[in-house]
């Protein structure tokens, strides 16, 4: 290996490898992306001596002033940041797991680069110190009950028929602000009830329907990526790809109903906008200055309505979907609102991929791994593992069923 090789600081490598990795034009965007960069800052603090034990200086020789070059590295090294993981008491076995995997696809890039001569971090010296698989099944993680989707699902029905019978049955001389806070009600409860059936019915991972920060590509779904009268919605699958998603029965009033109340002046509107008044009122600030307003009209074009969101509608200004984060909170909210039982040791409310595995669960039990993988997306080897403790427990009713039988004889 040449001495300038070795010589090389280790986060000289870190952005070209994060590019590679990355997702989008440039390799910016992907949530696989901001983890492993995460996880590399860490790593290039811990050679450099600022984390770890008391008496932890790093990987570069004492008598040397310099960064970490990749001449530091080896399999003891290795070996060392694997017991550093494993003795953060606050990662689980799983974590500490994934986390070195990250710093072990970096070594194996580099070794592919001709940064290092092997993969020093997939020896079995290095990942001894590694704790065992802790033994989390997929079957263990958070699935919608069917007693819980119904409770869910008819909260939410129930809050969007109200608000939006109050709206509707105003009389015709209704101060026009508080009409204008009718309908920011009812808009806000038809989203809610649409986005909690989506999650709850399509089985859509929540990172293909709503906008993620990390990732430019997704952005949300629009109206113009959903065909309600086919029954499909377009997203940006995982896979990285555009595919169509069913839309089933029971997703397609609420959308229906969401879409003629909202009245979008263009399909490039997303179905899920937010409605946080703080982002709102910048985006329409900054929207209508750059059409030329003065700032006394923009005030004054503020005051006509009761909320930014009715502002944007009216002039066509596009708001932002939702996050991923943002869908947690409703779902927190209304998880609590609707006062439904939830005994789970991670989430105490109804997190948005429960409703996806949840709907798994019906899937494989009432159609079988093949069909069950075609909604969800996935291969139908994954379902099998992810769902395993189906398969388990049908296969303990045909053990049961058998004993019987032996035992009757």
């Amino acid at each position: 290996m040449p001495d300038r090789v070795l010589s090389t600081l280790l986060d000289e490598t870190f952005e070209r490898y994060l590019q590679d990795k990355g997702k989008g034009r440039g390799g910016d965007g992907g949530n696989y992306r901001r983890n492993v960069a995460r996880e590399l800052k860490r790593f290039a603090e811990w050679t450099a001596g600022e984390r770890g034990r008391d008496d932890w200086t790093g990987v570069v020789p004492d008598d040397v002033d310099r960064d970490p070059a990749f001449e530091d590295l080896d399999e003891r090294m290795f070996r060392e940041y694997a017991r550093y993981l494993a003795g953060d008491r606050g990662l689980k076995q799983n974590t500490v797991q994934t986390y070195y995997r990250y710093i072990s696809a970096w070594c194996g890039w580099c070794v592919n680069e001709g940064y290092l001569e092997a993969h020093y971090a997939q020896r079995a010296s290095a990942t001894a110190p590694l704790p065992e698989d802790d033994g989390r099944k997929p079957g263990d993680q958070q699935a919608w009950t069917s007693e819980q989707r119904h409770a869910l699902t008819r909260h939410v029905d129930e809050q969007a028929r109200n608000a939006i019978e109050a709206y509707t049955t105003l009389p015709a001389d209704t101060d026009p602000l508080d009409k204008q806070r009718a309908r920011y009600a009812a808009l806000k409860a038809a989203r809610d009830r649409a986005l909690v059936f989506v999650l709850a019915y399509t089985a859509v991972r929540v990172g293909e329907l709503l906008r993620d920060p990390n990732d430019p590509r997704r952005r949300g779904v629009r109206w113009e990526d959903l065909s309600l009268d086919d029954g499909s919605m377009d997203v940006y699958r995982k896979k990285q790809q555009w595919d169509a998603a069913s839309l089933p029965d029971p997703v397609i009033s609420p959308l229906r109903s969401y879409r003629q109340l909202m009245d979008p002046s263009t399909e490039r509107w997303p179905v899920f906008p937010t409605f946080d008044q703080r982002t709102l009122a910048g985006l329409v600030q900054d929207e209508l200055t750059d059409r030329g307003e003065r700032q006394e009209v923009i005030s004054e074009h503020r005051v006509e309505y009761a909320r930014d969101l009715l502002l944007a509608i009216a002039e066509d200004i596009l708001p932002p979907s939702i996050t991923t984060d943002g869908a947690r909170s409703i779902l927190q909210h209304l998880s609590g609102a609707a006062e439904i039982d939830i005994d789970h040791p991670k989430h105490d409310y109804l997190a948005p991929h429960g409703g996806r595995r949840g709907m798994g669960e019906v899937l494989v039990r009432a159609f079988g791994y093949t069909v069950a993988a075609r909604y969800l997306d996935n291969s139908e080897e994954m379902v099998r593992e992810r769902y395993s403790h189906i398969e388990a427990g049908e296969l303990g009713d045909v053990a049961t069923e058998a004993l019987n039988d032996i035992d009757s004889i």
